[in-house]
């Protein structure tokens, strides 16, 4: 039950419902064993011929009130304990969301979306269960088994209360030997369930490569894979619950056999009355279900406790990057930007991405990113936003340290946009206001979507910026969703501009109104762009060109021509697809 510790805060606030929920319950239990008292004063008169209509009816009504209260009784349980489960079941899902949020990116690297999902979904099921359910059950075998007892023994005699009990420690070893082999292999479901659930996801992401590689029947011999290996699993778990349940159920049924047998003989000898054996055996069966509600319990919570094993170790991990004790907000940013002597490697890897990287952006300037693929110009961009902590070095912001900002406040003053472009499922004007808590002007995202030479796309889609994006935005065509992404950074209005590879899908004379935009309504903002286009980056204040992680050439256009280096190259062979291009 250790698991269930990272809880606590929530049982502290809830413990009232949970009190309230088991006390209706144990006044039901209690109300339960008048039933049987009930029919062994009838049967009794019955017997003795003293039995009249009038006392008929009035255990008639009796019966009828019992049962109005359990029902009442029943209602208000569920209320306050079914009911608790779900916020219970509200309050993890939060509580795990609000802890991913924190997680830096390298976790999302190692860990996949699938396993993230199940964790989300059929593991609070689990937990949701066997804190609902599953107390009702442990409150059920405890204090119904012990009124019942109890009441065996004051309605018959000690001998044949023990007796009908005799089986009670053969269902407490089932429930021991059983609960583990649950536990593990319940593991075990919920980890084949995770990666059928990411097996799934990712076919159906990448379901137009699938179809346009023609590769349907490895998509498919893959998902019958992971379905299988989850059927199996399942299999395996259900074959032991096939086996615990009925066995309780058959251990339980032995006292009816042992009390029918021997309760008759009592009978028979007038050592109990008719109304007393008929009580006893009521008080069998309502012991029964709490003898096999052991069985259910020790499943239940054995579930939960897996499942919330599964929960703490994502809970427990720690952001690798978090606020200094001493960070402070940004104001009044100006957006002078430095890096000094920066080295940094990924997790895991053993070689530099980048390595002694040394430039200076003076506010209201541009600085233009340009390298081959791979040469560690994003990289640049993720540590400026903190995504990843340098190794080695310093990367300034109006010559603070970065590490010294408040990361809330170092990304609140940045507009990014990333090469990915990703898109929500939700309107595009609900995309490009994304930035805000709240709802913005139209003004104001009419604007940013002109900027980003995307207005006149949106206002001839059926209902404008009110038109639903499919899902990462698939309803669009690359250079549209590059737009709306450069709209959203633009509606953002950071002092620091971020372009990453973001105008690749667009032609070349869309992409010149975009700099001309850019240029004329930014002002003092600094900007940085990544690009492997030359016909972006020429007018830059500064240009640097990455190889291998390092910087290889660093100034402005004109004067990077007259290196016979990389920049150099990379403008002309542009030059001649340009004009390959052109000639077809």
């Amino acid at each position: 039950m250790k698991a269930f510790r990272t809880l606590k805060d929530f049982f502290k606030e809830h413990k009232l419902n949970y009190f309230f929920g088991i006390i209706w319950l144990i006044l039901i239990d209690a109300v339960q064993l008048l039933v049987p008292q009930i029919l062994r004063d009838v049967t009794n008169l019955l017997q003795q011929g003293l039995l009249t209509f009038q006392i008929l009816i009035k255990y008639c009504i009796l019966i009828l009130l019992t049962g109005l209260i359990i029902a009442i009784g029943r209602y208000f349980w569920r209320i306050y304990i079914f009911g608790n489960s779900r916020k219970l079941e509200y309050h993890l899902r939060d509580m795990l969301f609000n802890h991913l949020l924190t997680l830096s990116p390298n976790y999302y690297n190692t860990h996949s979306t699938g396993d993230l999902m199940a964790h989300a979904t059929n593991d609070i099921d689990a937990v949701r269960a066997s804190l609902g359910q599953g107390i009702i059950m442990f409150v059920d075998a405890i204090f119904l088994t012990t009124l019942s007892v109890i009441m065996m023994i004051k309605t018959t005699n000690l001998k044949l209360t023990i007796i009908a009990l005799f089986t009670l420690p053969f269902i407490t070893i089932a429930v021991g030997k059983f609960g583990k082999i649950i536990h593990k292999r319940f593991r075990s479901v919920q980890e084949a369930f995770s990666n059928f659930t990411d097996t799934t996801r990712e076919n159906f992401s990448g379901i137009r490569v699938i179809k346009s590689f023609v590769q349907e029947e490895l998509a498919l011999e893959e998902f019958s894979s992971a379905n299988k290996n989850n059927l199996e699993k399942n299999m395996e778990l259900v074959k032991v619950s096939g086996i615990f349940h009925p066995l309780i159920q058959f251990v339980a049924s032995l006292s009816f056999l042992v009390v029918i047998v021997y309760g008759s003989k009592l009978v028979i000898l007038d050592t109990i009355s008719l109304g007393d054996f008929i009580a006893f055996n009521n008080y069998l069966s309502l012991l029964i279900w709490p003898m096999m509600a052991i069985g259910f319990v020790i499943n239940i919570i054995q579930r939960g406790i897996a499942s919330m094993e599964r929960i703490n170790a994502i809970l427990e991990e720690k952001p690798e990057i978090v606020d200094s004790h001493d960070a402070v907000p940004l104001t009044n940013v100006k957006g002078k930007i430095e890096f000094k002597n920066v080295y940094f490697k990924y997790p895991n890897s053993q070689s530099y991405v980048l390595e002694d990287i040394n430039f200076t952006i003076e506010e209201g300037n541009t600085l233009a990113i340009v390298g081959r693929t791979g040469s560690g110009k994003t990289t640049i961009v993720n540590l400026l936003l903190r995504l990843y902590e340098t190794d080695k070095g310093t990367i300034l912001l109006d010559d603070i340290d970065i590490k010294n900002i408040q990361i809330k406040s170092l990304r609140d003053n940045i507009s990014y946009v990333p090469q990915d472009n990703f898109l929500f499922s939700s309107s595009i004007k609900d995309n490009i206001g994304f930035a805000f808590d709240e709802k913005i002007p139209d003004e104001q995202i009419i604007s940013a979507a002109k900027v980003a030479e995307v207005y006149d796309n949106i206002i001839e889609f059926p209902n404008g910026f009110d038109t639903i994006l499919g899902e990462r935005g698939v309803t669009l065509s690359g250079g549209q969703k590059q737009r709306i992404a450069i709209a959203r950074a633009i509606a953002k209005d950071g002092p620091i501009l971020i372009l990453d590879d973001s105008l690749s899908s667009v032609d070349t004379e869309t992409e010149e109104k975009i700099l001309n935009n850019l240029e004329n309504m930014m002002g003092e903002k600094t900007i940085i762009i990544i690009s492997h286009r030359i016909s972006t980056v020429k007018n830059a204040d500064q240009i640097i060109v990455l190889d291998n992680g390092k910087i290889i050439e660093r100034g402005n256009h004109e004067s990077l021509l007259k290196i016979d280096g990389l920049y150099r190259y990379l403008y002309e062979k542009q030059l001649l697809e340009e004009k390959v291009y052109g000639e077809d």
